[in-house]
């Protein structure tokens, strides 16, 4: 008998509060867009099979973290276990484009001496014309720390297939080559 997933990883995503990490996660998980969403109050959890290759699947958990302050110590502790992350900011939002250096050392501390693979996400694609953030600037801010950038929109579901996809992509590269993550708890095998 076939096994239904291959690999199991645990990704987060981050980001200020309102940047719409939930918006996306739905549009991803459920294949829907919502007009009004709740903030997120802690963490909330979603889980969706990636085909990563013919006959290959991956079952992302996918935690979605709350982007305010006050939340900040229950989501703390969801960082330990993730192997991957979307950083996402919102392109009309100068100031969420500004907080990603802040959230990508909180998570770093959170993770050490373990590294997340991360994709920055310009989240809000659709609404070009009130755009705040240069696609040029974030390309550059995505390649001094190392990742990928992507621009998605979860209303009009561009990109959004994609920017996980990448992600799942991404680690399951490492995990072929055997990196140094794939020898913790991280990462669940059958």
């Amino acid at each position: 008998m076939e096994a239904i997933w291959l690999y199991q990883f645990r990704l987060i995503v981050i980001g200020d509060s309102t940047v719409g990490k939930s918006c996306l996660i739905r549009r991803f998980t459920e294949g829907r867009f919502a007009q009004v969403s709740d903030p997120t109050v802690g963490v909330d959890f979603f889980s969706r099979l990636v085909e990563i290759e013919p006959g290959k699947r991956i079952k992302l958990q996918i935690w979605d973290t709350a982007g305010q302050e006050r939340f900040r110590s229950i989501t703390k502790a969801y960082y330990r276990n993730s192997v991957g992350g979307l950083l996402l900011f919102d392109i009309t939002n100068r100031r969420s484009f500004q907080n990603v250096h802040e959230w990508l050392e909180e998570t770093k501390a959170h993770v050490q001496p373990y590294q997340i693979v991360f994709i920055l996400v310009g989240h809000k694609c659709d609404l070009d014309t009130q755009r705040q953030v240069t696609r040029h600037e974030a390309e550059k801010l995505a390649l001094a720390y190392g990742m990928k950038y992507i621009e998605t929109s979860a209303r009009d579901a561009i990109n959004v297939e994609k920017a996980f996809t990448d992600l799942t992509r991404d680690i399951y590269e490492l995990v072929k080559r055997e990196e140094p993550f794939k020898r913790t708890a991280h990462i669940i095998t059958l």
